[in-house]
């Protein structure tokens, strides 16, 4: 017997056909003795509802201004979370099995109080884990908490995810299967490369990377969670049947298994190829290039809340002027040119320049730490097919390449094939 949280996301939950489905994979857990505790996002496109209604209320009130009560978009916005619990303990009755739903603060999930993009700081699980040992299912909604204010707090878009790794910490789970639209942690984006492939165990270290480098499998803050706690995490598809043969192995469910590096034995130079669209690039000509001048540019930035990624400064000739370029997501360029422009005096650069859609395409790998080799593959693949690189960041797991967004797809073939991922 073992204790498992289940995470259902909203594809998996759309209607109530498909609730029935997740409560038919409970049930496959349940019947085979194990204590289980589910945890749920809100139906496909409800939280993009919700949200509309309170982007749209201030308006409709005949307000000019686009504000409104983060504590309030919180009450409403986590609403959706807690209709798709009830209607799953609801299914899971009718089934004949002992379930109950649980709302973030029942539980209660303390979070702090950055209302809508709140952060977990501790889970009383002790309730749980004594109805769970007498035989009860906890259908808890995920993507919520209670705040120090004691209000109910969300943990921003994808929370859900972070809501079952936390869970399953909390329970000391054997493990916690996230299940979604896909079977596993493809090598690439099977949308783009159709020889890419699914696979078996993945390491926390590279997940992380790919998550944050732009697959969309898992929520990033989920995957730190799971790494700081070590929880074995499976990521399986909810549209398989349930009670197809191995769905229900303990030890090597189908899917793809996020788990510390140990427990993998042959390790790849490459494990996967992540992209992200829609990045920006934004250069400051002639900067001063005395100290401080990299605080006068990111602090500004930070504060605004824009994230900077890739940095790349050029050495100046004579210790004088040099030149500065980073990337934003295409959606701050505005914001971020404006900061800039506010702190023109104080950092000193002559003219801001700015480009819109490029691509960032990365390479992952945590064997890369003991091969040479590797980044030079990755320039000479490109450079065969005519593709020219604007910038290059790399730590001692990835290689992130920044190129003009119409070659993403061919980049991303041509990475998956020069490694040689597209080999079953």
């Amino acid at each position: 017997m073992a204790r498992i949280v289940m995470k259902f996301g909203g594809t998996s939950v759309a209607d109530l056909a498909r609730i029935h489905n997740v409560a038919r994979h409970v049930k496959r857990e349940v019947d085979a003795g194990h204590e289980v505790a589910v945890v749920v996002s809100a139906m496909s496109g409800k939280t993009n509802e919700l949200v509309g209604w309170v982007e749209n209320m201030p308006k409709v009130a005949g307000s000019n201004a686009p504000f409104y009560d983060a504590r309030e978009y919180d009450a409403i916005v986590a609403s959706g979370e807690q209709v798709t619990s009830g209607l799953l303990a609801i299914a899971l009755q009718s089934m004949g099995i002992n379930a109950r739903s649980w709302q973030g603060w029942q539980i209660p999930i303390k979070t702090d109080n950055a209302h809508g993009a709140a952060r977990i700081l501790d889970i009383e699980g002790a309730d749980i884990i004594r109805r769970m040992g007498e035989g009860q299912v906890a259908v808890v909604a995920g993507f919520q908490g209670l705040g120090p204010d004691n209000r109910l707090a969300t943990l921003g878009r994808g929370g859900s995810d972070t809501s079952a790794v936390a869970i399953a910490a909390a329970l000391k789970s054997d493990r916690c299967d996230i299940y979604t639209d896909v079977d596993g942690v493809y090598t690439t984006d099977p949308r783009i490369e159709p020889k890419a492939r699914r696979l078996k165990k993945i390491a926390f270290e590279e997940m992380l990377e790919m998550a944050s480098l732009g697959a969309k499998v898992l929520q990033v803050r989920s995957v730190e969670l799971a790494m700081v706690h070590k929880v074995r995490t499976f990521v399986r598809s909810s549209f398989e049947d349930p009670d197809a043969p191995g769905m229900g192995d303990l030890l090597n469910p189908p899917g793809t298994l996020i788990c510390d590096e140990d427990e993998i034995v042959e390790q790849e130079v490459v494990t996967g190829i992540a992209y992200a669209k829609d990045e920006a690039q934004i250069s400051l000509r002639r900067l001063a290039d005395r100290p401080g001048v990299s605080a006068a540019i990111f602090g500004p930035l930070a504060e605004a809340h824009i994230n900077v990624d890739m940095i790349v400064q050029n050495i100046s000739e004579d210790g004088s002027k040099t030149d500065m370029t980073f990337t934003v997501p295409s959606g701050d360029v505005n914001k971020a040119l404006k900061v800039l422009s506010d702190n023109k005096e104080k950092i000193g650069y002559d003219v801001a320049q700015s480009e819109s859609g490029l691509v960032k395409v990365s390479v992952i790998g945590i064997g890369m730490r003991s091969h040479a080799g590797v980044a030079a593959s990755a320039f000479r693949a490109l450079a065969d097919k005519g593709i020219n690189i604007k910038a290059i960041t790399t730590s001692e797991i990835k290689i992130s390449i920044l190129i003009d967004g119409p070659y993403a797809e061919l980049a991303v073939r041509t990475l998956h094939s020069a490694y040689g991922l597209d080999k079953s």
